[in-house]
């Protein structure tokens, strides 16, 4: 036993004494020095460059470790494709092998977007050095680009192709893939309004019958982030000051085809306006004269755009008495138990602050005085950000900017503040062809060009020409909204019409021109002067009455007429967001020059509400006219009053009214006199929120009556006619379609009645 203990412990012995002899040996670190250094395999990069990028200097002392480290930042450097470092006695030899030359760029696949687009969007260049990394970031920068449209699907793959001298050609190979779409769009935590009503708020929408040509449809996270305040904006305005979006949580299917979006929200309570005051503690302010223009009711729903008018007019007044640097605080006090919010606008100095200057950036076609006229001050005046933000506003509704920020930062001065405006323009023409096919009219084409933003002046161009089997129409229109810099539209156009026997037995000829001038009288209120001529002509008379053989004999007859139209609408503020009131009156007086002679009279007041958790839409519209021939004069066929189209459901065009002989095969001949009122009602059918389809009843009473020549025993006394129907009301990618199926219930004999119509909706 002993002697085996004695083997094994010589035998560990010689082990370790062994291993304790090798470790110098192995642990010491291997040295090099270099009194020379050979480079071979480059082409384009200097040797000084190599070896500055190497940082090894000849006769220094190198471990391995430093020469590792200089091998890594020769081939960090992404101008070779391979390099070793092999060091042959004194000499260090460095082998390189430089990444190819872009020859050129390709892409293959792109259908969505085009090449021009995508060669904005990689940093690779033809005729640069070649880098892998900086292919497969271009790879990824372009399929974001086809998530933004939408295609999330999308892969993009680069792949080079090599060419003699050491190019390649780099061809990115694009599968664009399938635009994955808003499958489903819901709602938790909503009680006070469904998630029918909260959809049709939203920027995105369920992919519908139409998510071929609908883009809305189309999944974009930048939208979903704009669709929170969006809904946060709608809860606001209807009194909902605690509503939260706690996640807008958005889910891709499996196959990636589709996209689940849940809007998780907290609603709170609802809120109303209590008590209203007014406070200040500078002397020279009379708070009783700001408080004639508060409009706040008490007891009305709170709403924000309430209390931001009231700001803007309180400090409107205070610049009309010169008080400069005045601004309106808001002050809240809210009141849990009775849900009530009690303001106080309190009155205070601001600080003396100067606009120094306003600067445009970003406009290469618009004008920048299309710009600044948006804005209400100018440099030198007090500064006022309420102000800064309604010029934001106003710039981003002009429609010629797909972005606009506005900011204000501090001047050359402590007391001097710049206004930067950044905008990124958008196209502002528009080319259009198409076809069109009514009951009426028959098969037509159309031709349009309209531009929003001509020369960059904000002005607008549009032409157009219309033909069908029975009339045509070509038409030219000229707009400066903003004439000599005021907030007044210019408005020029030109129009030649004919027809055809249409829904008559004679042919027509008309030509018109017309200039208008519209400018505000109120915040809600316009007013618009116009001057119109027009030549009129009736011929081709193939079933003859003596009206209509007086009109003929006259031959072609000139209008030469002055006229005034006023319109009020509440819409424009949107104070009340489930209600609204249309008001409008207009005269016109011909007999300035021209043969006709008259004074043509319209008026039309309209309201709309929304009941039922704004589910339910119920419109009222009242409507009438009136024309009154001077000079011994009659009235004309081309200037009477007709009902036609939507102003009265359930009948054809020039379907009712006085007619020829009182048959229902005469010529309608209009009337100088005419009423009518119209009921709407628009509710859900229940089908999903992404059809697009809802249904509405309707109900219009009316008549036509009056004329200055009743020859032949014409009936033009007043008689009412009245429709009822059902409406299906369907929104599609060219526009709002509306089924009407209606049944007349009081016509006379020679009416003419139509049960069924197809119109693009229209309201008020």
């Amino acid at each position: 036993m002993n002697k085996i203990f004695q083997r094994i412990s010589v035998v560990l012995f010689l082990a370790i004494t062994i291993g304790y002899a090798a470790i110098p040996a192995a642990a010491q670190a291997q040295t090099y020095r270099f009194n020379n250094v050979k480079i071979e395999g480059n082409q384009r990069i200097e040797p000084a460059t190599i070896l500055t990028y190497a940082g090894i200097a000849r006769g220094e002392t190198v471990s391995a470790a430093k020469l590792n480290d200089a091998y890594q930042r020769v081939l960090g450097s992404g101008l070779f494709e391979s390099v070793s470092m092999e060091p042959a006695g004194g000499t260090l030899v460095i082998k390189v092998r430089e990444f190819p030359t872009i020859n050129k760029i390709n892409f293959e696949g792109n259908k969505r977007l085009k090449d021009d687009v995508l060669g904005q969007i990689i940093q690779s260049q033809s005729r640069r050095v070649y880098s892998p990394g900086t292919a497969e970031l271009d790879a990824a920068n372009i399929t974001e680009a086809y998530g933004q449209a939408g295609r999330y699907a999308a892969t993009v793959t680069p792949k080079i192709i090599r060419r003699s001298a050491n190019r390649v050609d780099l061809v990115f190979e694009v599968v664009e893939g399938k635009v994955v779409e808003v499958e489903r769009l819901s709602f938790v935590g909503n009680r006070a309004y469904s998630d029918r009503r909260l959809r049709r708020v939203l920027e995105t929408k369920q992919a519908g019958l139409f998510r071929a040509i609908v883009g809305k449809d189309t999944f974009i996270a930048d939208r979903v982030e704009f669709d929170k305040q969006v809904i946060r904006d709608f809860y606001l305005s209807r009194g909902y000051i605690d509503f939260q979006v706690l996640a807008a949580n958005s889910e891709i299917a499996r196959e990636r085809d589709g996209f689940f979006i849940t809007f998780n929200v907290r609603e709170g309570q609802k809120f109303k306006f209590g008590e209203i005051t007014t406070a200040s503690d500078l002397e020279e302010v009379d708070t009783l004269e700001y408080e004639k223009v508060i409009r706040i009711k008490t007891g009305q729903t709170y709403t924000p755009t309430q209390v931001e008018n009231t700001i803007a007019r309180m400090e409107r007044l205070a610049i009309q008495q010169s008080q400069n640097f005045i601004r309106v605080e808001p002050r809240i006090t809210r009141n849990d138990r009775d849900l009530t919010l009690d303001i106080e606008f309190a009155i205070v100095r601001g600080p003396r602050v100067f606009v120094e200057r306003i600067d445009v950036e970003g406009n290469a076609t618009t004008l920048d005085r299309v710009v600044r006229r948006q804005f209400k001050v100018v440099e030198g005046d007090p500064f006022n950000p309420r102000q800064i933000r309604e010029s934001a506003e106003r710039i981003r509704s002009l429609g010629f900017f797909s972005n606009a920020d506005v900011n204000a930062r501090e001047g050359s001065a402590s007391d001097q503040v710049i206004i930067d405006v950044n905008v990124e323009e958008q196209p502002t023409g528009s080319l259009n062809f198409g076809g069109s096919y009514g009951t009426e009219g028959g098969v037509g084409l159309a031709i349009g060009f309209k531009e929003t933003n001509f020369m960059g002046r904000g002005q607008t161009l549009d032409f157009s020409i219309d033909t069908a089997s029975e009339s045509s129409a070509a038409g030219f229109a000229f707009i400066e909204p903003s004439l000599l810099g005021r907030d007044v539209k210019f408005r020029f156009a030109a129009n030649h019409a004919t027809t055809e026997g249409l829904n008559s037995t004679y042919d027509t000829k008309r030509s018109e021109f017309s200039t208008s001038l519209e400018f505000p009288i109120s915040k809600n209120g316009r007013l618009q002067i116009n001057y119109v001529f027009s030549n009129d002509e009736i011929f081709n008379l193939t079933v003859p009455s003596p009206i209509l053989n007086a009109e003929v004999a006259e031959g072609s007859v000139s209008t030469s007429s002055l006229g005034y139209r006023f319109s009020y609408d509440t819409r424009r503020t949107g104070l009340n967001p489930n209600a609204g009131i249309v008001l409008q009156f207009s005269q016109e007086f011909a007999g300035l020059g021209g043969d006709a002679k008259f004074i043509k009279t319209t008026a039309l007041v309209g309201a709309e509400t929304k009941v039922l958790n704004e589910d339910v839409t119920l419109r009222a519209v009242f409507e009438g006219g009136a024309i009154h021939s001077l000079g011994g004069t009659n009235s004309r066929i081309n200037n009477r009053f007709f009902l036609n189209g939507a102003q009265m459901r359930g009948f054809e065009s020039l379907g009712l009214g006085p007619r020829v002989g009182n048959a229902i095969g005469g010529n309608a001949l209009g009337g100088n006199l005419f009423a009518v009122a119209r009921f709407d009602a628009e509710f859900p059918l229940g089908l999903p929120e992404e059809y697009g389809i809802s249904a509405g009843l309707f109900y219009d009473v009316g008549t036509v009556w009056g004329l200055d020549n009743t020859a032949g025993g014409v009936d033009d006394t007043m008689h009412l006619r009245s429709a009822v129907g059902i409406s299906i009301l369907w929104t599609t990618g060219i526009g709002p379609l509306r089924f009407n199926f209606s049944k007349a219930l009081e016509k006379q004999t020679y009416d003419r009645d139509r049960s069924f119509e197809l119109t693009i909706q229209t309201q008020f």
